[in-house]
């Protein structure tokens, strides 16, 4: 049986290769940014695959609007420290009109 950090290991290494993959297959792929932990980790990966050379994806952010303001700045000093591209969306239209996640549903208040 393999201890933890041989599984920790051989989990990382297939995530990166994925990413590696992801990146020789496809010509403009994205790598969705919530901010959150798991889409945190998985940049942390992708920086890793393509160390020193710089991730070879844009970052997107569907921004609902209803993030904590700290979340946006922790969002924006990653990006510039990483000199990350990044795609920041939110659905104007839906802002315009009065449109809340709480109402309408998360999937309609952020469609583009």
């Amino acid at each position: 049986m393999r201890s933890s950090p041989e599984i920790l290991r051989a989990l990382e290494n297939e995530s990166i290769e994925i990413l590696r993959e992801t990146a020789a297959a496809f010509k403009n792929p994205v790598l969705l940014y919530s901010i959150g932990k798991d889409s945190t980790v998985i940049l942390h990966l992708a920086r890793k695959a393509f160390h020193p050379a710089p991730i070879p994806f844009t970052l997107l952010h569907v921004d609902s609007t209803w993030n904590f303001k700290e979340m946006i700045t922790f969002r924006d000093r990653i990006v510039a420290e990483g000199k990350f591209s990044l795609i920041a969306h939110s659905n104007q239209e839906g802002i315009d009109n009065g449109m809340n996640p709480f109402d309408f549903g998360i999937s309609e208040y952020i469609r583009v």
